[in-house]
Formats: C-alpha cells, sequence, structure tokens
C-alpha cells in the first residue's frame, strides 16, 4: 500500500490501543519496513534510550545488544517490546560477535567512557556505521586515537553530541549561525544547574578515572555547543570548582568518590570570543541557558524542569535586536511523545540524522573532529581546577602528544 502525504500520526501507530488492527488494516498507522538494523554496545539507561527512539525513528530496527552485564542485556531486550511486542532483539556474548554480525549494518556504542577507545578498535574494523556516544574519551590521548580511526573509516561515524537537537539549541543555531539575527557572536554564556549525577552500573560515573571527571563526562555538550557558536578554536582555559555537597564520603569497593559538583569555566577563542559556563549539580530541577550576545542583539534559551505541581514553561527563546530588525519571543518544543523520548527529544533526532548520514544527506551532527575539540576543553577544565591557574591549549595538546 502507497501512503500519500497525510500528516503522521505516530503516536496513535505505537498506541497499543490499536493494536487489534491487522496490517492490511492499516494506512495511516502503517510504517515502512526498516531499511537497517543496528546492534547497541552497551545497554544501560543510555543504551535502553537509543533502542527506544531507534524503534520510534523507524529506519532502522535493533537487532542484538552486547553488554558485560547480563542483566543489563536482559533489560534492553525487554525494553525493546515496549514499543513493539514481536521485537526479537538478540544477546551477544562477545563484543566482537556484535561488531561482526553480517546481519547488522550499524552500531550504537553506549559502553562507560572510558572503555570507548577499546570499543572502537573493535568496531571500526567492522566497516558498520558507527554512532559513539559522548563523550568521544575519557583523555586527549584516546579521544585523538579515535579521531584517528574516525578519519580512515568507510562508513558514517558520528558522534552523540546530541544537545545541538534540543529544541531551543536548534533555534539558536539556526538564529545565531544562519540566520545571523544577533550579528556577529562576541559573547558566550551557559549555565546548568541540576540533580545530582543518577545511579550507574557499579557507579563508574563517580569517580573521575572512569567519567574523565564531570567537566569531561557531563560539561562535553556544552564544550560543543560553546565551540560551534563561537566558530574557532580554544586558546585558553580557566576553571574553578570543588566538590561541595555531592558524594562526599561515597566509596565504592573501596574508592572513594571525587568528580566535582560546582564549577565556573571560562574559554577564551582564537578570533577573541569569550565564553563562560556555570555549573551545579545540587539543584533540585533540571534548568538549562544559553545567552549569546553579538554585535547586533541578544539571543537567550532556556529549558527547566522544575517537579512543581504548578506547570511552567519548560523553554523559552528569546532574540532582542533593538532598532536592527524583528525581536522574537518563543518556546521551542517538539511534539509531547519525542519530547518525552529522552533529552528534550534530542536522541530522536540524533537518530534521525544518523539516518540521514547513512542514506548520504546532509547534516549537522558531531564529527569526530569536533567530538575530540569538545573533549580538550573538559579535559582542560580539569586540568585548571587542580592547578588553580588558566591552562594554555596548545600547552596541553603538545603535553599528551598531539600536534597544536
Amino acid at each position: 500500500m502507497q501512503r500519500g502525504k497525510e500528516l503522521r500520526v505516530t503516536p496513535y501507530a505505537m498506541n497499543p490501543a490499536f493494536g487489534y488492527l491487522a496490517a492490511e488494516d492499516r494506512y495511516l498507522f502503517a510504517a515502512d519496513p526498516p531499511t537497517h538494523r543496528f546492534n547497541v554496545i552497551g545497554s544501560g539507561l543510555n543504551g535502553m534510550e537509543h533502542i527506544r527512539v531507534t524503534q520510534m525513528e523507524g529506519r532502522a530496527a535493533i537487532h542484538g545488544v552486547f553488554d558485560a552485564s547480563g542483566r543489563s542485556m536482559a533489560a534492553a531486550q525487554k525494553s525493546a517490546t515496549i514499543l513493539d511486542p514481536a521485537a526479537k532483539v538478540i544477546a551477544y556474548d562477545s563484543l566482537e560477535a556484535a561488531c561482526n554480525d553480517p546481519a547488522v549494518d550499524g552500531l550504537v556504542i553506549c559502553t562507560p567512557n572510558y572503555s570507548h577507545l577499546d570499543v572502537v578498535r573493535v568496531a571500526a574494523k567492522s566497516g558498520k556505521h558507527i554512532l559513539l556516544e559522548k563523550p568521544m574519551a575519557t583523555t586527549i590521548r584516546d579521544a585523538h586515537e579515535i579521531t584517528e580511526i574516525a578519519a580512515s573509516h568507510p562508513a558514517v561515524f558520528q558522534i552523540g553530541l546530541q544537545y545541538r537537537y534540543k529544541p531551543i539549541y536548534v533555534e539558536a543555531i539556526h538564529a545565531a549561525l544562519e540566520r545571523k539575527a544577533i550579528g556577529d557572536i562576541k559573547t558566550i554564556t551557559i549555565l546548568e544547574h541540576r540533580v545530582p549525577f543518577l545511579d550507574k552500573v557499579k557507579q563508574w560515573n563517580k569517580f573521575s578515572k572512569y567519567s574523565g571527571g564531570t567537566l569531561v563526562e557531563k560539561c562535553c555538550h556544552y564544550f560543543d555547543l560553546m565551540n560551534l557558536f563561537a566558530g574557532s578554536r580554544p586558546v585558553s582555559v580557566y576553571a574553578v570548582g570543588s566538590q561541595a555537597v555531592n558524594f562526599i564520603g561515597f566509596e565504592y569497593a573501596g574508592e572513594k568518590s571525587d568528580i566535582l559538583d560546582n564549577a565556573f569555566v571560562i574559554v577564551t577563542y582564537a578570533n577573541d570570543v569569550r565564553a563562560n559556563f556555570n555549573l551545579c549539580m545540587f539543584a533540585p530541577m533540571f534548568y538549562e541557558e544559553l545567552v549569546l550576545c553579538g554585535d547586533e542583539g541578544r539571543l537567550k534559551a532556556f529549558e527547566n524542569e522544575d517537579f512543581l505541581p504548578e506547570a511552567r514553561p519548560q523553554t523559552g527563546f528569546e532574540i532582542l535586536c533593538g532598532d536592527h530588525r524583528p525581536t522574537v519571543v518563543s518556546q521551542p518544543s517538539y511534539p509531547k511523545f519525542i519530547q518525552g523520548s529522552g533529552h528534550y527529544g534530542a536522541t530522536y533526532f540524533e537518530h534521525v540524522n544518523f539516518m540521514d548520514n547513512i542514506e548520504g544527506k546532509p547534516t549537522r551532527t558531531a564529527s569526530a573532529l569536533e567530538g575530540f575539540w569538545s573533549v580538550v576543553v573538559g579535559v582542560a577544565a580539569e586540568a585548571s581546577v587542580k592547578a588553580g591557574k588558566p591552562v594554555l591549549v596548545d600547552d596541553l595538546l603538545r603535553e599528551n602528544g598531539v600536534a597544536a
């Protein structure tokens, strides 16, 4: 049955209440058969989110999962049946088997940060399309090696810096970089106030040696956005921060947590753009804010989830241009079923763009090189906190054996 151009009704198509309809009775609810098959490597919380949005996006199906934890694999297999009760997801017994299955043409890597390089070394040999979760690595040396692997990879190699696809940042990128609505960007401010790091298997995200540190693990998203809006290479990074509230005294397997829970970071770029980042991870909400100031106006965007019973705007967006051009005030969002699928819908559109990359369509996904620079800023910020002084990026690169 060939469908016309009617509005997609995906929320209804996914509703189990319509499960009584036979395939021949589905027109508005019909889905095109998937053209690709993916394996998910690492099936914790992020892995299950990738399974969910792959099924929602529809151009690919989840074929199998691999994880060092059998419990995680079983949970992922069960999760796959929520949207598709008929889903049969294979649980592999080795990384090599998951990466080299000829029935699969894409790999989504969601293992803990510190394992990314070892996984990529195996996955890249398959020649399959790769979506690698952020941060691409915990160290500059590892990130640089992954960048070199990606440069010669024969298929798509995309980094999971999906905050680019949150509705507020999609609008900001369009307005500031494509429309030049505020002229030339001169300063960038990003703020994140949120609850502490959530639980992970073996609590690896509570320890810098496994996560890369808070400013790499969590904040690479924001440093990627900073780099994107600045349009230039970072030159110096100065940061202060501490472990003031979260996980003080927390131990796991005899090790004490050492991650930062607050920081202020200032980044100077080669084109003289200045950026600053404000982090607090002991706030009772999820709140993000971006402020861009250009020579012709100011852009502000925010998203908020504060758990209060009275509904308040979850997003806000404004461009104030004085007498240069019209001012804009809006509330960017996606349909509810997309926005609720993870990270305000950003992961869903990350997969839309992953599929577009596979199909050869133009996208603005994060390349391995852009992923590398997001790690560089995070590592520099962590080093600056420890040293108590600014870090010159070229010096840091040379110390890590990377040509400046």
